[in-house]
């Protein structure tokens, strides 16, 4: 009700009183949700006008209120009562089985992967045996060869020595024939030549499973990527380089912004790592899928950086090894040797892995964990990873 001309009356019995106008608390004011007497909601009353209603009628609402709450409490106690008596016992139980079953699986697929190990660590082994034994054989081989080979050399020697020494002219010349066949008996002994039957052929241990295992065991073990920016004195003017020095984005007008410096490449869309290495295992990842033209591997410090010549352009000299990418083409290059890569896919992002120790390069797609390529040389100085880019952008990953 709203307080009218006349006012409430005097509400119901005796109770607290108001503390104003010392009557009974019989009403409840809505407006400021407290109890009120009839002097608070009458016409000069300081609820004069708020919504009034008789304060049996509010507590009635709320008793009524009260027993619902209790109704659905009691009904949220049995739920609950009835959740920890049957759902519970249940879900344990089959976690506990759940949890076995995993335990197995786990056991399962790590024995498979265990055995798949063992067997590829004997085949392995065994080839290497093989191909310790094949070297050693055919240098034994060579061995014999080149000791029958000396000793017929020193007796044609001595006997040329001994006519020389003990023939005189006549008996000389008579010996003509006999000198010309020994000559010639020598001169068929040709002198030793390098041949890879005598090395070990360290290519016998290359195994495409070995090699999976071993790039999952080491991102697995590795605690980050390496933290590679840019050097700034090296971008090429056909670049633009970012704030944080990870992203490269290719313009096909020189920028006249970019000051000459021996440190830049001034014809080829290259760049190196501010930073390189030398000993040790590396990754670093990039993100290539905004670009149907790049470049990514290691460089040597003394990569040339002037001119349009090859000596300066990646993967076409003796000083760089990349992967690269031209529209659906992929390949492998150092050295002006062009190795076809059929991958399925374009990669969004590119990793690679540089084992010094290994003397290993080794492409690799982060979101499969798939191996692209794989490069064992040995490495003659401190490698400086390098980028190259001619179509939108490149980053390197952090």
């Amino acid at each position: 009700m709203s307080a009218g001309s006349a006012g409430p009356g005097p509400g119901p019995g005796p109770g607290p009183l108001c503390p104003e106008h010392g009557q009974a608390l019989g009403w409840f004011c809505c407006s400021e949700r407290r109890p009120v007497c009839a002097g608070c909601a009458g016409l000069g009353g300081r609820c004069r006008g708020h919504r009034i209603r008789r304060a049996e009628e509010r507590a009635e609402e709320l008793r009524n209120k009260i027993v619902d709450q209790c109704e659905r409490l009691q009904l949220q106690s049995a739920s609950i009562t009835k959740y920890v008596a049957e759902v519970l016992p249940g879900k344990n139980q089959r976690a506990v089985s759940t949890a076995s079953a995993a335990r197995e699986l786990v056991i399962q697929r790590l024995g498979v992967v265990r055995s798949l190990c063992e067997s590829e660590e004997q085949r392995l082994l065994e080839q290497v045996h093989g191909e310790e034994e094949r070297a050693h054989q055919s240098i034994l081989t060579q061995r014999v060869h080149w000791t029958e080979a000396l000793q017929k050399l020193d007796t044609i020697r001595t006997s040329l020595v001994d006519m020389i020494t003990h023939l005189d002219d006549l008996q000389l010349i008579q010996k003509e024939q006999e000198i010309f066949e020994r000559t010639e008996e020598a001169e068929g002994i040709l002198d030793p030549q390098e041949s890879d039957k005598l090395n070990f052929n360290e290519k016998c241990i290359r195994s495409p499973l070995l090699t999976q295992l071993w790039l999952t065991a080491v991102l697995g073990s590795l605690s980050g990527m390496e933290d590679v920016r840019i050097d700034e004195r090296t971008v090429s003017p056909l670049l633009q380089l970012s704030d944080d020095r990870r992203t490269l984005t290719f313009n096909a007008k020189k920028s006249k912004a970019c000051a000459d410096a021996p440190e830049r490449f001034d014809h080829w869309p290259n760049a190196l790592a501010a930073t390189s290495f030398q000993a040790g295992l590396h990754t670093w990842l990039v993100h290539v899928q905004n670009s149907c033209a790049y470049k990514v591997g290691v460089a040597l410090g003394q990569l040339p950086r002037k001119g349009s010549g090859s000596d300066s352009r990646l993967g076409h000299n003796t000083f760089s090894w990349v992967f690269s990418r031209y529209d659906q083409e992929f390949c492998f290059s150092h050295d002006g040797q062009h190795e076809p890569l059929g991958l399925l896919r374009c990669p969004s992002q590119l990793g690679v892995l540089l084992d010094l120790q290994a003397q290993e390069l080794l492409f690799y797609e982060p979101a499969s964990g798939t191996v692209l390529h794989t490069h064992h040389a040995p490495f003659p100085g401190p490698l400086f990873p390098v980028f190259a880019v001619a179509d939108q952008t490149i980053s390197i990953v952090r």
